[in-house]
């Protein structure tokens, strides 16, 4: 399930590009995979680690000549120099960080001026909804810290030198299965409506079908479960 749109992040082949709190790899392999980017995917769980190395084995060519690697780091002392990268991926990762200010800070760093950012954070309201439903959807390790607004997390972000072109929602349909999750959190793992659910969202990330698509794409705007935003490095004049 990708959550950037390749379409408003272009990679070029050989770009220097960082997914930062990689998890399973699901952006760092499409990077690689598909845009033949050097990929570096830092993260600092090692199940997640091992996974996405397993998942970029599955597809990967003989034929492939662009780097891919994983690394087990902190994001508040990322192990690569100044204005190193050419494009940097953080999806879903700053709601679990305390200090995320300093993995801004981070990133602005490691990014060449003139770079792309791709941003992403749980939407306010259908976050608040989880929130209100189960205090153990955050409440535990490594779970949600806050709840971000969009306006307020932009305007950060520009503060620190970059400028937004571009920002759209994402996963609409995923919002109603996290609701069912946090409404049932202790039977989750039984309870046949999310079950139900959950096999309505496998149907709709393998066939594509097109009227789930369409469906999704009149609801991200207002309904999307993330807030995707794209930035790219202002170059000092």
């Amino acid at each position: 399930m990708q959550t950037v749109d390749r379409c408003h992040f272009p990679l070029l082949p050989g770009q220097r590009v960082l997914d930062l709190g990689c998890g399973e790899g699901r952006h760092a392999v499409a990077a690689h995979l598909h845009d033949g980017a050097d990929v570096l995917g830092i993260d600092l769980s090692l199940p997640d680690l091992l996974t996405a190395r397993s998942r970029h084995g599955e597809f990967r060519r003989n034929s492939d000549d662009a780097m891919f690697a994983l690394a087990n780091a902190s994001a508040l002392a990322l192990p690569l120099a100044d204005d190193s990268l050419d494009a940097v991926i953080c999806s879903e990762v700053l709601e679990h960080i305390e200090d995320y200010r300093a993995v801004l800070q981070e990133i602005r760093r490691v990014l060449r001026p003139g770079g792309l950012l791709c941003i992403s954070v749980p939407r306010a309201w259908p976050e608040r909804i989880c929130w209100w439903l189960s205090r153990a959807y955050h409440d535990v390790p490594g779970g949600h810290l806050r709840i971000f607004s969009r306006r307020r997390l932009q305007a950060e972000i520009t503060g620190m030198g970059f400028a937004c072109y571009y920002r759209h929602g994402a996963h609409a349909l995923h919002a109603p299965y996290w609701w069912l999750q946090c409404l049932f959190w202790r039977t989750r793992g039984t309870n046949a409506l999310i079950r139900q659910y959950h096999r309505l969202l496998v149907w709709d990330m393998l066939d594509k079908p097109r009227v789930t698509r369409t469906l999704e794409r009149l609801l991200n705007p207002w309904m999307g479960k993330s807030v995707v935003m794209y930035f790219h490095k202002r170059v000092a004049t």
